[in-house]
Parts: C-alpha cells; structure tokens; sequence
C-alpha cells in the first residue's frame, strides 16, 4: 500500500506551526483523481432540453433540475474551473471511480497500521467472495452445482458475488502472535482463523461497494449483495459499506435509511453536498440530509478509513 505522511513545516520556537492532515490531503487528491480521469466533468448535450441546463455535470440526472443543480453546485466547490469534457461511458465511468477509490483506501488505511497493525491488502481486481476463509465453503456449494445441475435450481447462484474493493487481513503466524508473550501454543487457539496454523485464507474485512450514481435498480444491487454477504458467511459479517458521487438526497435516502444490511453509505464529497443542499434545497431536502448523516447512516468518504480500523 502507498503510504503518505502529514506534511509538518519546520519552525522557531515562538513561530506558529502549521500542518495539513493527511486525510485532507487524501481527500483533495481524491477529488483531484475524479477530476483529471474525467469522472467527475461537465458534459454538453448536443441537444439542450427545454428548461434545462447546456451544460450538466457528470454525476447528475440530465432530467432532474434539482439534480443538476446540486451537482453543479458541489463540482463549483470541488474545482470552479474545468474544460468541457464528453461523459464516460456508464461501465468506463464506475470502473475508474472503483481504482480512484481503492487508491484512496490503500492510502489512509495503510496510515493507520499502528491502530490496526497486522497484514493488510486491497484486492486490485474483482474476486469471488469464495476466495476468503468465512466463504470459503461457497465453492464447495458452486462445485456441487456444477456437478448436480438439478441443485442449482435450489442454490442459485446470487451468493458467489464479487465485491468492487475488498480489504482482507492475511492470518497470522504464531511468532507473530507471541512476540511479545507467549499467548498461544499446541493446547489453546486450535481453532480461531486468525491464526495462520489453523488457517491459510485471508480473511475478508471489508467488501466496499462503488456507485458512482443511483440510478435505477443500483441501491437495491447494493443491498442484495450485503444480504449475500450476511447470510452466507461462517463466522464474522465484514464491514458493508458503498462509496457513491450521487447528488440527489432522495436517491441517497433510499439506499442508506433502514439497518441490517448496509454498515453506512460514503459520499464522495458531503461536506459539500451538505453546503449545496442548505443553499438550494428546500426545507423538505435539507431535512433528509440532516436526517442521513444525524442518524450515522450518511458519512463523508474522509470518515471510512476510520470506520474500517474498528
């Protein structure tokens, strides 16, 4: 993982010090990342609708003016300059927000080894949720299904997901362990998954979700997925999160309200979501804002390394 560091600026005794967070730093070169890929952009339609904007950024719904106008306002904050830019294609758009995310992770998370030290990695490509030691017996269930074709009707096949970013945890050998104590040894632990003795296969820590939009069915995706994930694992459930760049309050609402499935949805950018809303929302839209990120169901990207270190 590419770890960073909080730039601290050498100074006389008496002078004022001044310092930049890493995870500030992370944030605007993860919006600068957007940018510069041409995910996050304006686009000009080659047709203006009536009533509604030339010009509509990237993220938001072309027929909705509230939409665009959120968006607009979130991307003026984010950079109030850009070049004019043709959007990328739907599959092309969310695979780019997917490794801009990642890159995001791998840098915060990796900054916080001496709160959650042990041996971690982010997958860089889609893997079957199989691969890891609570759904290792998936594969099992799938050859089973290959072999028995009248099975697969009873199994399906929705629980062999693959996660867009995985966080796993390698186990751990037992000089590991006692290094500094003797904690386990032939009589004790026989079992547990973290020990490398009693188990090869990573552990899965966290399965994170991008959607760049909410359109259409994506949040009920997201939440059948979760599903998946708690219903089909041996032992812990891992952090369920989604990494979105939707505008709209009400499509946010509909896949963060509720428990059970997803841990909290990450906006790319709330802090400025929130300063958009209480400009040009009404009194109804403010509300479910406040009504999101009050109830911890809403949460600005800048918050998830955090989140995943519990």
């Amino acid at each position: 993982m590419r770890q960073g560091v909080p730039h601290h600026v050498p100074h006389r005794k008496g002078e004022r010090v001044s310092s930049v967070a890493l995870f500030q730093e992370a944030r605007k070169g993860f919006h600068l990342a957007l940018l510069k890929s041409g995910v996050l952009c304006i686009t000009e339609r080659k047709k203006a609708k009536n009533g509604l904007p030339a010009q509509v950024p990237s993220n938001a719904d072309g027929d909705s003016t509230t939409s665009i106008a959120i968006a607009q306002a979130i991307f003026d904050q984010i950079k109030s300059k850009t070049k004019v830019g043709s959007r990328l294609a739907g599959q092309i758009s969310g695979s780019k927000f997917e490794l801009i995310t990642r890159s995001f992770i791998e840098e915060t998370f990796a900054a916080l080894k001496d709160m959650r030290p042990g041996r971690w990695d982010c997958s860089p490509a889609k893997r079957s949720i199989s691969r890891y030691e609570q759904y290792h017996h998936l594969s099992e269930l799938s050859k089973l299904a290959d072999k028995y074709p009248e099975m697969a009707v009873h199994l399906g096949s929705d629980y062999l997901i693959a996660p867009d970013i995985i966080v796993v945890r390698e186990p751990e050998p037992d000089e590991t362990i006692n290094a500094k104590q003797v904690l386990v040894d032939d009589t004790v632990a026989r079992r547990s998954s973290l020990r490398k003795r009693n188990n090869d296969l990573p552990l899965l820590h966290a399965s994170i979700s991008c959607k760049w939009t909410l359109r259409s069915d994506r949040a009920q995706n997201a939440r059948s997925e979760a599903l998946n994930l708690i219903r089909n694992r041996k032992g812990r459930v891992p952090h369920i999160v989604v990494v979105t760049g939707e505008p709209l309050p009400s499509r946010l609402a509909s896949l963060a309200l509720g428990t059970g499935d997803i841990d909290c949805v990450y906006h790319f950018a709330l802090h400025e979501l929130i300063a958009s809303v209480e400009k040009l929302g009404t009194e109804e839209v403010i509300n479910v804002v406040k009504m999101l990120t009050d109830g911890k169901r809403l949460k600005d990207i800048s918050d998830l390394p955090l989140d995943l270190a519990v």
